[in-house]
């Protein structure tokens, strides 16, 4: 876990726009960025804005998520390089979901399909 230390630290809200500059760069929206998030972790937006402002860690972000989406087991691919489905620390692993979901609305899968429905 040691190495995963300095990740785990990082706030979401240093996290929020990279993946915001990302999919817009992609012609995608921060409401379907937001759309994402709120499905894998159960927050709202308002809950999402706040943990922005508030400088939520990410491993107090998953920690406090209200509901992790039953379907996020369903997320399946690599990101840097590492299949997340195969990622044994489960909060390393909820970080490497959303970064998948982030690249998959980057990459311009229809919504529906990023969000396992």
């Amino acid at each position: 876990m040691a190495n995963f230390a300095r990740v785990f630290a990082m706030t979401f809200g240093s996290l929020y726009p990279l993946y915001l500059k990302k999919v817009e760069k992609k012609g995608r929206t921060e409401e379907e960025l937001d759309e994402v998030l709120t499905w894998l972790t159960g927050y709202d937006v308002d809950q999402l804005v706040e943990r922005i402002e508030d400088g939520t860690t990410l491993e107090e972000f998953f920690d406090n998520a209200p509901e992790m989406n039953t379907n996020a087991q369903l997320i399946k691919g690599v990101v840097c390089g590492v299949r997340v489905e195969e990622v044994e620390h489960p909060l390393m692993q909820k970080i490497r979901w959303m970064d998948k979901l982030v690249d998959e609305l980057a990459r311009g899968k229809k919504l529906a399909t990023i969000l396992r429905s």
